[in-house]
């Protein structure tokens, strides 16, 4: 759930500084422009380094499962050389 909400928040971001961005273009105030950008901006960049942590995460889990298949296939091989 915390994901689902840092997304929401990260989304939230990008159309807030686009916003921003626009309204600084059509007030001619390149403050608010440079604001809205930065703020759209940083909004993306936490959308991406989500990805990238959900990447990684399904990466491992992965990589625990065939780790978990290796020890049983071990496992089940001594076994077998016990049973002889």
């Amino acid at each position: 759930m915390a994901d689902l909400n840092g997304r929401i928040n990260d989304a939230k971001d990008k159309v807030e500084g686009t916003a921003k961005e626009v309204q600084g273009k059509v007030t001619d105030d390149k403050g608010k422009e440079l604001e809205g950008k930065a703020q759209s901006a940083f909004g993306d960049v936490k959308d991406k380094a989500r990805d990238a942590g959900d990447d990684i995460k399904e990466g491992a889990e992965k990589l625990g499962d065939k780790i978990k298949e290796g020890f049983e296939d071990i496992k089940e091989k001594f076994h077998k050389h016990d049973d002889k």
